[in-house]
């Protein structure tokens, strides 16, 4: 078990340094999305299971919506989509 634990706290910090790297919008929502489901994993771990519930449901769920409405409100996803092509 505290293995699985340092596992998931160097993921953590791996996605705290990427999503900072990151060039694409759309791959730091996606980091951001990430990060926020390990911790709430990690808040499972910790026996706090309503801090783990608020972190899935605020931090992957609703802020990850807010932040892909933003970007198709602003037109990046889009422009994201023609460079790739």
């Amino acid at each position: 078990m505290q293995i699985f634990q340092m596992i998931l706290l160097g993921f953590l910090v791996v996605c705290a340094i990427s999503v900072s790297f990151s060039k694409k919008l759309l791959n730091s929502i996606l980091i951001f999305m990430s990060y926020s489901l390990v911790m709430s994993i990690i808040w499972v771990l910790l026996e706090s299971p309503d801090l783990a519930i608020t972190e899935a449901a605020v931090g992957a769920g609703v802020t990850s919506i807010l932040f892909f409405i933003t970007l198709k409100k602003i037109e990046a996803l889009g422009e994201e989509e023609d460079k790739d092509e």
